[in-house]
């Protein structure tokens, strides 16, 4: 009998309280996020939410490459190849409502949510982590938004997110798809604390011997005081975000996309590898995935969380119906030649109404996330 995706379990404590546990199990996918994970992980912290006995919810991860490396879009784009052009695969839209409906309940989640996020944490990884009110990376933590390597946009409330980094950090990100470590996550208020992977069994015996009262805000800081005693003495990378970021505001500046990309793509020939390798990836990217995700960022400024989400929402069954996405998956994931053929293939090409049309409801009647809140 094949293991479950995300396996639960509850540590009980010194004080009779228990703490939930839920591991995404999936480690030869990289922990990939499919539609049966997002449901049972959903339904699994409902359930803690309203069980008063539940002080709070450790979120990790079998395996020891990543905490999650996105969502499962090879089986997006199975979907997308199934329907007719131009239509919302209907797998495609349930899966981004819910997945979307999940991390919106990790960020108004009523207990403290403490996530692990060890290696691997790419696109649906930090839609996990980034609502989480204790977000943990460790040493060897390696965090990234690279949708614009296969036609897509950083989602998972991303476009909320992002403008929130420092200095144009996160439009940087964004664009580029550019790796960042623990040091660079502390640096730009994407983690919390940084621990040793191997002191985790630590932690777990440190939540089991307190006692919690069952009350939010004292056992957020009660959980934030033991993060902080087993971060004590860890040595943290340098981070290549802070050292540029300089660099990265002169590139970024308040201007338009058209001025920004010659910029950009000026840095695959800079002598620092990380910033070339940004560069280069940008210049290799989606010309329409950069400028949705430019403009969904320009909009979410004014917008609440809810509301991002329901705009990313169109925006990616808008993906799903235009051509960008599937390509990009198929010359990644699928076919890996690694030669997309993106259309229109220049950014000067892509117009205000290939935007606009990906960013449309495609139904009438109620938004699938209205009730958002």
């Amino acid at each position: 009998m094949a293991e479950a995706a995300v396996l639960f379990s509850t540590l009980r404590t010194a004080g009779g309280h228990l703490f939930g546990r839920a591991t995404l199990n999936a480690p030869a996918s990289l922990n990939a996020l499919s539609l049966a994970m997002v449901d049972a992980l959903d339904a699994q912290l409902v359930q803690w939410a309203a069980d008063a006995q539940v002080a709070g919810v450790l979120l990790d991860a079998a395996g020891d490459k990543a905490f999650c490396a996105g969502g499962d879009v090879v089986s997006l784009y199975r979907s997308i190849r199934a329907t007719p052009a131009g239509q919302v695969p209907a797998e495609a839209a349930a899966f981004f409502e819910r997945e979307y409906r999940l991390d919106h309940r990790i960020h108004c989640y009523p207990k403290p949510l403490l996530c692990w996020g060890h290696g691997i944490v790419m696109g649906g990884g930090i839609g996990l982590l980034a609502g989480a009110s204790h977000r943990v990376a460790t040493p060897k933590t390696r965090l990234a938004m690279p949708e614009i390597g296969i036609g897509l946009y950083p989602d998972v409330g991303g476009s909320w997110l992002l403008p929130r980094l420092p200095g144009g950090t996160g439009l940087f990100l964004a664009l580029t798809g550019a790796s960042i470590n623990a040091a660079d996550a502390r640096f730009a208020g994407l983690a919390d604390t940084v621990l040793r992977h191997e002191d985790r069994g630590a932690l777990l015996e440190a939540i089991a011997a307190a006692r919690w009262q069952g009350e939010r805000d004292a056992d957020g800081a009660q959980l934030s005081h033991l993060l902080d005693t087993l971060a004590a003495g860890v040595e943290l990378p340098a981070s290549p975000l802070h050292a540029h970021l300089a660099r990265i505001g002169e590139v970024i500046g308040h201007d338009r996309l058209a001025d920004i990309a010659p910029r950009l793509i000026a840095l695959a020939g800079d002598a620092d590898p990380w910033l070339a390798q940004a560069g280069a990836a940008f210049a290799k990217g989606s010309p329409t995935s950069a400028a949705l995700g430019f403009e969904l960022q320009r909009r979410a400024k004014h917008l609440s969380l809810a509301e991002v989400f329901r705009l990313e929402w169109n925006a990616s069954v808008g993906c799903c119906r235009h051509h960008d996405f599937a390509e990009g998956v198929r010359a990644l994931l699928v076919d890996k030649d690694r030669n997309p053929r993106w259309q229109p293939a220049t950014l000067d090409a892509v117009t205000p109404a290939l935007i606009e049309a990906h960013l449309q409801a495609p139904q009438a009647g109620a938004h699938p996330l209205a009730d958002l809140a």
